[in-house]
């Protein structure tokens, strides 16, 4: 299951123990809803913020103790009281969600890790809160993971997020390697796009490997869950590079039968 560019992020998964098994997929709910208020449907740009500004009503409202207005927040305030979580990480994903309305282009790097800051992060961290493993060790890590994962999902979703005028590639790299948005509208993968796609993929990678190092401060079945998240997010890498990097014309995405590898892989870490 996906939550718009979480498709690498594990929801209420068999791997989790039962007992926070709702609690997780309170989470989903909120981001996948709040995300479809950015992505889907018609609706002007006005109305999609204003949708997304109730939710922070709704959040404001539980911090102040006022009794939640809906089914799904009366769920949020209760695993927030249940497991000590912060809502400003539910902000921060309704910030990323409402930057995706009025926000299409990303002048450097910098830009882009400030949107996985508040788009991809607070995922990892209201994870570690929920097992009770959140310190400022595990949150680093976590971090590089998430961001990593959001970038992963970018590089396979360049044509799909071409498609809603909004493209995540850094601009001064596009001009670096001499890539421009008529070659995104064109879907074409010459020498230059190739290049471009391999220094985001080597960096990608790089963030998940300085990131992975958190399976080895987890135990049990969340040790199990983050170790096959990282690595279904390095075999989308894999998947790209065997594709010479043509994402139009081979979208990488996990098959049934990568699950098998990932598990491998993930029990040897």
């Amino acid at each position: 299951m996906s939550v718009g560019h979480y498709e690498n992020f594990p929801v209420a998964s068999l791997l989790l123990p039962r007992g926070l098994r709702e609690a997780v997929g309170v989470i989903y709910r909120f981001a996948r809803t709040a995300d479809d208020f950015a992505d889907e449907g018609n609706d002007p740009p006005a109305l999609r913020l204003e949708k997304l500004q109730g939710y922070r009503v709704e959040l404001q409202g539980i911090q102040a103790n006022k009794p939640p207005a809906t089914p799904l927040f009366r769920d949020v305030a209760g695993i927030a009281r249940e497991h000590g979580l912060s809502l400003q990480l539910f902000h921060d994903l309704l910030d990323a969600f409402s930057q995706d309305v009025v926000k299409g282009r990303y002048a450097d790097f910098s830009e882009v890790l400030d949107y996985c800051r508040r788009s991809a992060n607070p995922v990892g961290r209201l994870l570690l809160q929920l097992f009770r493993k959140s310190t400022p060790e595990t949150c680093a890590l976590s971090d590089r993971i998430c961001s990593s994962l959001q970038l992963i999902n970018f590089w396979q979703d360049i044509e799909i997020d071409h498609a809603k005028d909004r493209i995540y590639l850094p601009q001064d790299e596009m001009r670096r390697f001499g890539v421009g948005e008529e070659q995104l509208a064109a879907r074409r993968c010459d020498s230059a796009f190739r290049e471009l796609l391999r220094f985001q993929v080597d960096r990608a990678r790089r963030m998940m490997t300085e990131g992975a190092p958190l399976v080895r401060l987890l135990d049990g079945r969340f040790r199990l869950e983050i170790a096959v998240t990282v690595q279904g997010g390095l075999r989308i890498l894999e998947k790209l590079e065997r594709a010479n990097y043509d994402l139009f014309r081979h979208r990488p995405r996990l098959r049934a039968l990568d699950w098998p590898l990932l598990f491998f892989r993930a029990l040897r870490t």
